[in-house]
């Protein structure tokens, strides 16, 4: 975990943007990373994840930096819109505990099924539409603490929840409409899942719609 931290703190500024270029020319730390989660993972070395908070903290930081990782090995493009994200996502396959899987297996069968809507605040795909990536890796110690932090923020930032009065709606980041199921295993509606985490209420009679996902690449 070490290397992945290093990474963070070197080539991730505070508002979450990667420096793609610099980490091109020194991906040690990064590679070095890449390679424990080739060999490692809750469902293979046990003793080594011991808690729910252990598993959900390796595959949150298992998972940033594959995205990291791809990202580099498809040569920093632009944008993961279109055809992109169809390869960044769907095709590519990544080593994870001497498995082979792509980001959307990985994503919906081994995070997904733990049970915890607030990972998607925290995974991040290097796209501007994503969450913040944060500059510390996600520790289990503090695990509470970094999901409510991050979801709080998330949820505050006007470019993922526009309320918008006159019309009577509410436009949030399309994350919530890629996983509509996740959050709604623990709140009535999507509206009063954002709500517990906003000191602002939105009507829950607000119509909801949905910011386009912003797949820009987010580099420095």
């Amino acid at each position: 975990m070490a290397a992945w931290s290093r990474v963070l703190e070197r080539f991730v500024d505070d508002d979450g943007r990667v420096a793609f270029k610099q980490l091109a020319q020194d991906r040690a730390d990064l590679a070095e990373f890449v390679e424990f989660v080739a060999k490692s993972a809750p469902h293979t070395r046990a003793e080594w994840f011991p808690t729910r908070a252990a598993k959900i903290a390796f595959h949150l930081n298992a998972y940033n930096a594959m995205a990291m990782h791809a990202v580099l090995e498809g040569g920093i493009a632009e944008s993961l819109g279109g055809l992109n994200k169809y390869w960044f996502v769907g095709v590519t396959s990544h080593r994870i505990a001497g498995q082979d899987l792509i980001l959307h297996r990985y994503e919906t069968d081994f995070i997904r099924t733990l049970g915890e809507p607030r990972i998607h605040f925290v995974l991040n795909c290097m796209s501007v539409g994503c969450p913040r990536l944060p500059r510390t890796p996600i520790n289990a110690a503090r695990l509470e603490h970094d999901l409510d932090q991050a979801t709080r923020f998330f949820l505050t930032d006007a470019r993922n929840v526009h309320v918008d009065h006159s019309a009577r709606s509410v436009w949030l980041s399309e994350i919530f409409d890629f996983f509509p199921e996740d959050f709604l295993q623990s709140s009535p509606s999507i509206v009063a899942y954002v709500n517990r985490y906003r000191a602002e209420q939105i009507p829950d009679n607000y119509a909801v719609q949905f910011i386009d996902y912003d797949w820009t690449v987010n580099a420095q």
